[in-house]
């Protein structure tokens, strides 16, 4: 995995911004508030009449590559390739993180089954890649990988 495949998660933040900044109420970028936006964006996609969360790969992969690109912007992190996950973040601390997973995990179930992106946002900027999971953490296990 390289070059290519980075290039096309680079071009799922562009049509994400392209497509979805024109729909929104908010200065649409690498940014919080557009994280949260897309948050209600995912919602009312599941609450449409015959929603299937199957046939959205195409949305989870544009959305992901998003979510991840904020917060590359957010934290100085970078696209990484991983065996076991696929594509995730690594932060400048050491962790990754799953960005494709998390809006994934939305789609299927929701915020009320406590899934949400932007929620997954604040924790990765907050607080994991400041390093305050490992410090809260202290004599528990390795945080290094941590799947949405």
């Amino acid at each position: 995995m390289g070059a290519e495949e980075l290039s096309l998660i680079k071009e799922n933040v562009d049509l994400a911004i392209e497509e979805l900044g024109p729909l929104s109420d908010v200065d649409f970028g690498l940014n919080r508030e557009s994280v949260e936006w897309v948050e209600g964006f995912i919602e009312r996609q599941r609450s449409r009449p015959g929603f299937d969360p199957e046939g959205s790969r195409g949305l989870i992969s544009v959305l992901g590559s998003f979510l991840g690109e904020c917060i590359v912007a957010a934290t100085g992190g970078r696209w990484d390739w991983s065996d076991d996950h696929g594509w995730g973040v690594v932060l400048p601390e050491g962790s990754t993180i799953f960005p494709f997973s998390k809006v994934e995990k939305q789609f299927r179930g929701g915020l009320e089954e406590g899934e949400s992106v932007a929620g997954f946002y604040q924790v990765v900027v907050e607080v994991i890649a400041t390093g305050k999971m490992r410090r809260l953490r202290r004599g528990g296990a390795d945080d290094s990988e941590v799947p949405a």
